[in-house]
């Protein structure tokens, strides 16, 4: 049906041009012949196509330049007196007696544009008798093109400022007068298509209706044209009849485009100096009108315009501008009780982005928009839908991209406010933007007050609201969210002691509500910045005062440290705690707190034997037990025996040989300290090779029971190096002669062994080389090393 119709159209539209043509070929014969009867009469004729109702706009359109092409031809003709013999005042009445009526006013314009041309009569008079005239049209596609074509045709004819047709009696306000008028019987006639035509095609008529919306917009932008139209006239004159106009249309589509018209034609500065005259016709518009994208694009020009140039900055004050977009913004709003939340919200994102571009020193400004966003969210259910909530990010966005400082936002009474408006999704997603502008801006937070702010902020990210589970989330998603905050809590620092105690506390008090799966996250780097702490308090042998005043000291600070990894422990997550047990206990060495360093590897020796069940993690941890306890100086003789030989003892209970071996010997370290006061118990560290040794033996015969081999000897090598580091450190229980039995016991088992390994006999060739070396470089090493036959 509708490709039935395209066709028909085609059809007239194919006879209109035929129809045109025809004509058009015996007017020129009659101006060729200087004929202006018959050249009337075939002009007339062919202007009747001009008539039909059949076409639709863009059709009629490409009929209408056909047209159009012709009366420019007649129009030369007419200028020319000597050709056709009449005088211009003849003529412009002679054409007034074709016989159809459009006919006869596209002629009428013709010829009333040479009789201006002519100056033989005030073109304002000329240009009042032609837009009257044409009010003989009223079907509303043909009364356009025709009001258009008269524009067209005293375009450049107007008594306009510096045209040769001021003067006498002829003023620009003669010329905006024709424009005003014209504007609104076009306007009259475009609003007039959607009631052509029955209900059904209702929607192919707005669709005709948009496509003829430049024809009425075109005036506007004549008007912005018109030399002389100064800031005076406009604000008097143009403005007050076009608002008029378009508020008395009563369209949608309509008042919407022309609004948006007059944004976008006429100067920012006529704007600013106008806008309240601008900003009074918004709520008069139709309640279904799109006020917000006008308004956003109004507010976008004239923030352009601030930003165009300093010096115009004076004028925005001047004039109030903030608060005169703000006051018309809350008259829309309430004018237009069935406005979206989307559509007040995005008014509220254009005002902000305004105030950021022309007053960005006036925080209160924007404070002051971000409650009256809340006061509109407040008592409503939260924010869930998608474009809603984007633009809620949006408005809270923009103060960060502005500021590049999170702690300018932390001062916006109403910024937490609107945050608690979102649902719990766009909540996350808004922390994680301010996560990302501190990391960007590498901000740091250097107070409690201000963490306690930012963290109530961060509340999506650092525990559960309103019972979501953890489990429901993503789990990557939760990962990146956590290690963000992990990376947040880096930048919270205070070079004042005393402040930044503070600061830990109000962390602690936070992520410690964050639930066990956030713990593994946020226990970390909250630990490492209160190390961060102690260690500055031990440089300066100084106490601080804390939260409640009492004097705060490392060993304090370590008993915090305690409560909250002992919470992480409790998770579980008892490898993390572990670490950071030792970590502490370190730091403990470090400031010199025996009691405090002895009861941190208590525990970590606890959390070892009563959660670490997996054989790797065992392994990992007895190491790392062992590292850290090498590293120890504050303990006493009894305490070290203790704890070392609770090392020992574990490292030998581990379920693999091969990683028992490896502990053990490490173990010898424990008792046998490289540094200048470090403990040097030659015969103990002796005991734990020799141990290791045994083990390693164990390891070897139970590979020969199960593969029918003795398998790799590395073990041994390994072994070996331990006793030549020994050796170069001077433990006078190592001697040559149990070095070289262990090179011969080596060599043995590789000989004996039918499927010898290629790793574990280029590392015993690589010890062999070390061994000769050292021997051939004499001195102290050649003595320590030459009694050794290879």
């Amino acid at each position: 049906m509708i490709l039935s119709g395209m066709e028909d159209e085609d059809k007239w539209l194919a006879e209109g041009i035929a129809g045109i043509q025809h004509n058009a070929f015996y007017m020129h014969r009659a101006l060729d012949a200087n004929n202006l009867r018959d050249a009337l009469k075939c002009s007339a004729l062919m202007l009747s196509e001009l008539r039909t109702s059949k076409l639709s706009p863009h059709k009629y359109y490409d009929l209408y330049m056909r047209a159009f092409d012709e009366l420019r031809k007649l129009e030369m003709f007419f200028k020319d007196e000597s050709r056709h013999g009449v005088s211009i005042v003849d003529l412009y009445e002679l054409v007034q007696h074709a016989g159809n009526i459009l006919p006869r006013l596209y002629l009428l314009c013709t010829v009333g544009s040479v009789y201006i041309k002519s100056k033989e009569a005030p073109a304002k008079d000329v240009l009042k008798d032609l837009v009257e005239m044409c009010r003989a049209v009223q079907n509303p596609i043909r009364g356009l093109f025709l009001r258009s074509y008269l524009a067209q045709v005293s375009r450049d004819k107007s008594p306009s400022l510096g045209s040769e047709y001021e003067g006498g009696e002829d003023t620009v306000m003669d010329t905006v007068e024709f424009v005003l008028q014209n504007f609104t019987e076009m306007n009259k006639l475009w609003v007039r298509m959607q009631h052509q035509g029955p209900v059904r095609i209702r929607e192919k008529l707005e669709k005709e209706r948009n496509e003829l919306r430049d024809l009425a917009g075109k005036n506007l932008h004549v008007l912005s044209q018109i030399e002389g139209v100064n800031l005076e006239l406009y604000r008097d004159t143009v403005l007050p009849r076009v608002l008029e106009q378009i508020v008395n249309c009563e369209d949608e589509r309509a008042q919407y485009y022309l609004m948006d018209c007059i944004i976008q034609v006429f100067p920012d500065e006529y704007h600013l100096q106008t806008l309240e005259t601008l900003l009074g016709a918004f709520p008069q518009l139709q309640p279904t009108v799109d006020i917000k994208t006008v308004l956003s694009r109004l507010m976008e020009r004239l923030s352009n315009y601030a930003a165009s140039s300093p010096d115009v900055l004076p004028e925005f004050l001047q004039v109030e501008a903030f608060a005169k977009l703000s006051s018309a913004i809350g008259k829309v709003i309430e004018a237009q009780v069935d406005m979206p939340i989307v559509g007040a919200v995005t008014l509220y994102v254009s005002l902000l982005t305004f105030t950021l571009h022309v007053h960005p020193e006036h925080l209160d400004y924007v404070d002051q928009i971000l409650g009256a966003c809340y006061k509109l969210l407040f008592g409503k259910p939260k924010l869930e839908e998608g474009r809603a909530t984007k633009q809620i990010v949006a408005l809270l966005s923009s103060p960060l991209e502005k500021y590049n400082d999170i702690v300018t936002a932390l001062t916006l009474s109403n910024y937490p406010c609107v945050m608690d408006c979102l649902d719990d999704k766009t909540n996350k997603v808004m922390a994680m933007v301010i996560i990302q502008s501190i990391m960007k801006n590498s901000t740091c937070i250097s107070t409690a007050d201000k963490v306690e702010v930012l963290f109530e902020l961060l509340k999506g990210l650092i525990k559960d609201l309103d019972g979501t589970a953890v489990d429901e989330l993503d789990e990557e998603d939760f990962n990146e969210e956590q290690n963000s905050v992990a990376r947040l809590i880096h930048m919270l620092y205070n070079d004042d002691s005393e402040e930044m105690l503070k600061i830990i506390c109000t962390v602690r008090k936070h992520i410690m509500a964050g639930g066990p799966t956030r713990l593994p996250f946020t226990v970390p780097p909250l630990t490492f910045s209160a190390l961060r702490l102690v260690r500055k308090l031990q440089a300066h042998d100084g106490n601080v005062v804390g939260e409640e005043k009492e004097p705060a000291t490392p060993k304090k600070i370590f008993q915090l440290l305690n409560e909250t990894i002992e919470a992480l422990s409790s998770v579980p997550s008892p490898e993390l705690a572990l670490r950071l047990y030792l970590q502490c206990a370190e730091s403990a060495n470090d400031c010199d707190l025996e009691p405090v360093a002895y009861d941190f590897f208590t525990k970590a020796f606890i959390l070892y034997e009563e959660e670490v069940a997996d054989s790797k993690a065992q392994v990992t941890a007895i190491h790392l037990i062992i590292g850290a306890l090498q590293r120890m100086n504050v303990f006493g003789v009894e305490n070290r025996d203790t704890l070392s030989h609770k090392a020992t003892g574990y490292s030998a209970k581990l379920l693999k040989k091969t990683d028992q071996c490896r502990a053990v010997y490490t173990c010898s370290h424990l008792f046998w300290v490289d540094e200048k006061d470090g403990i040097k118990g030659g015969e103990r560290a002796l005991l734990c090779l020799k141990r290791a040794l045994r083990i390693a033996n164990a390891a070897q015969q139970i590979a020969n029971a199960i593969n029918g081999t003795s398998g790799p000897v590395t073990l041994f090598v390994e072994i070996l190096n331990k006793y030549l580091y020994f050796l170069e450190k001077g433990n006078p229980q190592i001697t040559s002669a149990a070095i070289q039995g262990l090179v011969e016991l080596i060599t043995d088992e590789m000989k004996s062994d039918s499927a010898p390994d290629p790793a574990s006999d280029a590392f015993f060739a690589s010890t062999i080389r070390y061994i000769q070396f050292q021997k051939q470089k004499g001195g102290v090493m050649g003595e320590k090393f030459g009694p050794i036959k290879m």
